[in-house]
């Protein structure tokens, strides 16, 4: 029970830290559906792998009813995800998700193929990925790395880069551009 208020405490510090309009801790419990979209992923991602898959994919169904998150439980999502204004973000099963992440509304971490083998992307730890972004197939974006808004990737993204377009381009991630919180005009 310790472990389950300290993983909320510590996602109610994190939408603090990600969004300037977070007011407190009891408002962000109530009207945010990113947390209760990560939250419900939890429960589900228990039962996913203590086989009760059924039940799992009814709760994840349900809670994208309810928020406009679908988040498959299988996924693996780390500490500290932050997902802002979610509506419309997809997240498949064979999607791996490390620490610190964030994610802005419609969001696609999916596949390009239909075989079962991991057919979603690596996202590794401080990643952040803009709205209407799609990140397509058993790729990797590396630690520390940004997805601009409305980018298609399809191919890995190293460490510490930025990737913009369609298709994405990479480039290195400057310094001054590791702020949290920057206009995305900034990048470009």
């Amino acid at each position: 029970m310790f472990k389950i208020i300290s993983s909320i405490k510590e996602d109610l510090a994190n939408a603090r830290d990600h969004d300037p309009a977070a007011r407190g801790d009891v408002e962000n419990a109530i009207v945010y559906s990113g947390l209760h979209a990560i939250w419900a992923h939890r429960v589900a991602h228990w039962l996913w792998v203590r086989e009760f898959r059924g039940l799992a994919r009814v709760l994840s169904q349900f809670m994208r009813f309810l928020t406009g998150i679908e988040i498959h439980p299988g996924a693996k999502i780390g500490r500290r995800f932050f997902i802002d204004h979610g509506m419309g973000i997809v997240i498949g099963e064979t999607t791996e998700i490390g620490d610190g992440v964030m994610l802005y509304h419609g969001v696609t971490l999916g596949g390009q193929v239909l075989t079962q083998t991991k057919r979603h992307p690596t996202i590794e730890d401080n990643v952040t990925i803009g709205a209407g972004a799609k990140v397509l197939g058993p790729i990797t974006v590396g630690t520390g790395s940004a997805i601009g808004a409305n980018a298609v990737v399809t191919k890995d993204v190293p460490a510490h880069h930025i990737a913009i377009g369609i298709p994405a381009k990479t480039r290195p991630r400057q310094p001054e551009e590791r702020i949290k919180l920057v206009d995305p005009d900034y990048y470009i």
